[in-house]
């Protein structure tokens, strides 16, 4: 009787040990912060580096109509600053700012403002196809004529990257063209992305610790540049305008520390088409382009719920 009994009791502490050690542990990973995403907020500043393709931009005017064929252009990095943290020049480096919402545990939805920088390479020579025929008395007169496929070299007469004060122009033979949108190449857009935890891949113990994701998305958005342009001599405008819109795909790994804080890399590459640029004071002024760009982006972030 008595050996029947230990047996018994030997036999349950077999089954229930176990079955309460994988209830204890599967208690513990449904209580960890970091185990369910849905509901939760993200935001995140950080900043990028640029490149773009090559593109024809084309400045239509009352007395001119050209286009600059396969232009190049480049970014303006700031590298490691301040000013990425100073409220006061916060639009002075290339930055990106986000601010998210969990819908289910893997998909989010987020608003985001990339400040890129592009800027029209001035020491190049590019083919202008189109015509000039702006009044003798102005200064950009100096370039008047038909032009067909005509190289030009944008770094003569005093043409420089960085352009010229606003309410300013060039004394003499002015620069054929200054353009650039560096305050900036201003991407508003909305995204919607997938995260997957892969801690496991790196046997990690504990995810409220350190966690690791992969994310991906699309997005799309309107462009709002503030464009830095000086055409034949004109008083550049150096205002925020609607200027088209853009759409972009992205890849990028997170690495989140201590539940709410976070590191986040990702790539970035998409179309940017803009028909409408404001270049002079004058409302009849305009230029348009499209062309891809591709961003390498770090920012630092929280993640949280209210």
């Amino acid at each position: 009787m008595n050996n029947h009994f230990l047996h018994s009791a030997y036999a349950f502490l077999i089954l229930f040990i176990p079955i309460n050690t994988f209830a204890q542990n599967n208690t513990i990973l449904k209580k960890r912060y970091t185990a369910h995403n849905k509901g939760k907020f993200t935001v995140s500043w950080g900043g990028n580096r640029d490149k773009f393709s090559k593109s024809d931009i084309t400045f239509k005017g009352n007395d001119y109509n050209f286009t600059v064929e396969n232009a190049t252009a480049h970014d303006k990095p700031k590298g490691w600053h301040i000013d990425y943290i100073n409220p006061n020049k916060l639009t002075i480096p290339q930055t990106n700012f986000k601010m998210g919402y969990f819908i289910t545990d893997h998909y989010s939805i987020s608003i985001g403002f990339d400040h890129m920088k592009y800027v029209f390479t001035q020491n190049q020579t590019a083919n202008v196809s189109g015509y000039i025929n702006l009044p003798a008395g102005q200064s950009g007169s100096y370039y008047n004529g038909v032009y067909n496929n005509t190289p030009v070299d944008f770094s003569q007469n005093g043409a420089q990257e960085g352009g010229f004060e606003k309410g300013t122009t060039q004394t003499g033979i002015p620069a054929f063209l200054i353009y650039e949108h560096t305050d900036g190449l201003n991407y508003v857009n909305t995204e919607f992305s997938r995260h997957d935890d892969i801690s496991k891949w790196f046997s990690l113990p504990n995810t409220d610790k350190i966690q690791i994701n992969l994310t991906e998305g699309l997005g799309a958005g309107l462009l709002y540049p503030k464009t830095n342009a000086t055409v034949l001599g004109k008083e550049r405008h150096d205002d925020f305008h609607v200027s088209g819109y853009g759409t972009s795909l992205k890849a990028g790994i997170n690495f989140t520390f201590y539940k709410n804080f976070y590191l986040q890399g990702e790539l970035k590459g998409g179309y940017i088409n803009m028909p409408d640029i404001r270049t002079t004071i004058s409302a009849d002024d305009t230029a348009s382009q499209h062309f891809f760009f591709f961003e390498k982006i770090i920012t630092f972030g929280g993640i949280f719920k209210i």
